[in-house]
């Protein structure tokens, strides 16, 4: 077990520096999942292209799956840490147990759930005849071990929190180091295809949550998973509190199938399998982005939580700095590597020149923003994280809607390809109004803990 780090008084600069890069670099690595699976599945001979396409139908509901894990784990994680800057160890502990029965339940619901409607799900999505039998192959074994995925990536954020940023890093290492070796076995080696990349990525999801489990009911950690004390209240607080990444993940994969709607419709029969296998290219790059420009601002939050609970507003406000910085410096260098290298991803993916001269102008095009993206995620993450969650959630829904306005009125007058300027044109906006309100009420919301009595307990 790695030294805990001390939220409360270690250096801010080199405290955001030891929680940012772990978690950075562990959802770095958590990208590999979709990346791998989809890397060796656009390989399949002679059907690698519309295989791909069926992978990327089902990529958003996946996605939508784990965004109820983080609802949970990011809800849940914040109230946690600002239990421990108020010395109540029974408070965390509580909320601790109460995440826990929710992850369990949410697991079931949405496993019946999806099985059950997969079919027509996949059919309104956007997969032709000829994807969907891929498709449906592909989310059925999925799906069927979702409790593994929901209760890894939950429960992680509570390792997290605590100051284990490392051992949260190997949470996720091992899982797709796993996910890496069994892809090959089960989509070549046993000729599985499609169904061979989904068992792999469940048989890894299974070694991660495993060693998550290990942790949680462990000694080692200051609060552990531990049963009674449930509580509607505490669990909607969580909720509350995790509505806001709950909305950017949900809405995204919302987006994603709204997005594949559209070029299927525009791109007709003869072009609308094709964009859509570019747009699962270009998807699975952008995460390559996102999701360690989200590992930086979510993996930082204790930081901010426990402090506002300690009620350090100086080193709140340095906090924010620093972690804006990374999240700057970041999206910087891949943005640069956007421009320049995009063709060598593409071509891990597929070797048909007209899928590759489209995927790379895709790329280029949807990156066009992501550096004012990382004032997005920085100054939503951390609205979460001092629990203006109203805050956080209208930012969201702002971005969202921005996209969504912008992949309707543009295709009907520039062809479908147009879809791909909706996201940077939605990340520089957004962007802009986060920083903008951010400026207007950090020292608000500072102010109000600070009058604060001592014995009042936050969000109680």
């Amino acid at each position: 077990m790695s030294k805990q780090n001390d939220l409360g008084k270690d250096d801010i600069k080199k405290l955001v520096i030891r929680l940012a890069i772990p978690s950075m670099l562990a959802q770095f690595v958590n990208v590999l999942y979709s990346i791998v699976d989809r890397m060796y599945i656009g390989n399949i001979p002679e059907v690698g292209e519309i295989a791909l396409a069926g992978a990327g139908i089902c990529g958003p509901i996946v996605t939508l799956i784990s965004s109820f894990a983080f609802l949970v784990g990011i809800g849940g994680a914040p109230l946690l840490a600002m239990r421990l800057g108020e010395n109540n160890q029974e408070g965390a502990k509580s909320i601790l147990a109460n995440c826990f029965l929710l992850l369990i339940i949410l697991s079931g619901v949405l496993t019946i759930t999806v099985l059950w409607l997969k079919r027509p799900m996949l059919i309104w999505f956007g997969a032709s005849e000829n994807v969907l039998p891929f498709a449906e192959k592909y989310l059925t074994i999925y799906v069927a071990g979702t409790i593994f995925a929901v209760l890894a990536t939950g429960l992680n954020q509570f390792i997290i929190c605590q100051g284990y940023s490392t051992v949260a890093m190997f949470t996720v290492v091992i899982g797709a180091v796993l996910n890496i070796i069994l892809d090959p076995i089960f989509i070549f080696l046993f000729d599985m295809g499609v169904s061979g990349a989904a068992l792999a990525t469940v048989i890894s999801q299974m070694a991660s949550c495993a060693f998550v489990l290990k942790i949680l009911f462990g000694q080692r950690v200051k609060v552990g998973i531990t049963f009674g004390g449930y509580s509607i209240r505490i669990i909607k607080r969580v909720v509350s509190f995790g509505l806001s990444p709950f909305i950017i993940i949900a809405t995204d994969s919302i987006l994603i199938i709204f997005l594949n709607t559209i070029l299927q419709h525009y791109g007709g029969k003869e072009n609308g399998d094709m964009l859509i296998t570019c747009m699962t290219i270009v998807q699975s790059y952008l995460q390559l982005v996102t999701m360690p420009l989200g590992g930086i601002t979510s993996g930082t939050q204790p930081i901010l939580s426990y402090n506002y609970g300690a009620k350090n507003s100086d080193r709140i406000k340095k906090g924010v700095k620093c972690i804006l910085i990374i999240a700057i410096i970041f999206t910087s260098i891949m943005l640069i590597i956007s421009q320049l290298l995009p063709y060598y991803f593409v071509r891990i993916f597929t070797s048909d020149v007209e899928y590759i001269q489209l995927s790379v102008w895709g790329i280029k095009t949807f990156t066009l923003g992501i550096v004012v993206l990382a004032f997005q995620y920085t100054f939503v993450d951390g609205f979460t994280a001092l629990g203006a969650a109203k805050t956080a959630v209208s930012l969201s829904l702002f971005r969202k809607l921005l996209f969504f306005i912008v992949t309707v009125v543009l295709p009907p007058f520039l062809g479908a390809t147009a879809t791909f300027y909706s996201e940077p044109i939605a990340d520089v906006i957004s962007g802009c109004i986060s920083t903008t309100v951010m400026l207007l009420m950090l020292n608000k919301i500072l102010k109000k803990r600070e009058n604060m009595s001592d014995n009042e307990q936050l969000y109680g």
